[in-house]
C-alpha cells in the first residue's frame, strides 16, 4: 500500500472519530481522542517520508506549490490532534488527495 493510500486512510479514521466523538459515552471519549491523536500522527509520519523519499528537484519545478500543500497537510494533520470538528478532518483529507494528483501524474511521466 502507498504511503498515500496509507495517509489518506489514517485522515479518514479521523475524521470518522471526530464525526462520532459526541454520540460517545464518557469511556469512549477519552479512548476515541488517543486513537485520533495516534492516527493524526501517523498521516503526518506518511506524508513526511513520501515527502522526503518520493519527490525530486524536478517535482517541485513543475509543481512550484508542492513544498506549500505538504506544510499545510502536515500543519492540518496537526491540527485535527487539536479539534474534535469533522471539517478539520475533512480538510485534512482533501489536502491529502490533492497532494495525491500530483504524486499519479508524476508517476505517469
Amino acid at each position: 500500500m502507498s504511503l498515500l493510500a496509507q495517509a489518506l486512510i489514517e485522515a479518514k479514521s479521523v475524521k470518522a472519530i471526530q464525526e462520532k466523538y459526541d454520540s460517545l459515552d464518557e469511556s469512549n471519549k477519552v479512548r476515541a481522542i488517543i486513537i485520533k491523536e495516534e492516527r493524526a500522527e501517523l498521516v503526518k509520519h506518511h506524508l513526511m517520508v513520501l515527502w522526503a523519499d518520493y519527490f525530486k528537484p524536478e517535482h517541485l519545478e513543475k509543481y512550484p506549490d508542492l513544498h506549500d500543500k505538504f506544510w499545510k497537510a502536515i500543519k492540518q494533520a496537526s491540527e485535527c490532534k487539536h479539534h474534535l470538528e469533522a471539517a478539520e478532518g475533512q480538510k485534512l483529507i482533501s489536502q491529502i488527495e490533492e497532494i495525491s494528483k500530483i504524486f499519479w501524474e508524476t508517476k505517469k511521466a
